[in-house]
């Protein structure tokens, strides 16, 4: 599935925007994200790199490391578009369950996490006939 999401990036702030996402295993994930700045207009992401992982969320406060690292990939840095992506082998390698996330990215040596949250992964129940 393909969802894209508006969020907010204030670098100043140092509070990454809440963003709960749903995967359902064995289908390509691919969340596309416009990034705004406080006054809703595009940020500017030219120069910035990314990384996004997810980590199985087994208790309150508690993970289990990084289970997925997403691709990240600008589809228009300047107007602020982003795409963060995770291929049908490897949801359809995820246990169903609940994971927390982040996506970092950085600029001058300087590293920000634009976002995080839940992500809600279903398995398939049934089987194409």
């Amino acid at each position: 599935q393909m969802a894209t999401k508006n969020i907010t990036f204030d670098p100043d702030s140092g509070v990454p925007y809440g963003l709960n996402l749903t995967m359902y295993g064995g289908s390509d994930f691919e969340v596309n994200l416009n990034v705004k700045t406080t006054s809703n207009a595009a940020f500017d992401l030219t120069g910035y790199s990314g990384s996004a992982a997810m980590s199985k969320s087994v208790a309150v406060g508690a993970t289990l490391g990084i289970t997925s690292s997403f691709t990240v990939g600008f589809t228009s840095a300047y107007d602020g578009k982003m795409k963060i992506s995770l291929g049908s082998t490897d949801t359809r390698a995820t246990t169903e369950g609940r994971y927390v996330y982040d996506i970092l990215v950085a600029a001058g040596g300087t590293f920000y996490t634009l976002a995080n949250g839940n992500v809600y992964v279903y398995n398939p129940v049934s089987s194409a006939p």
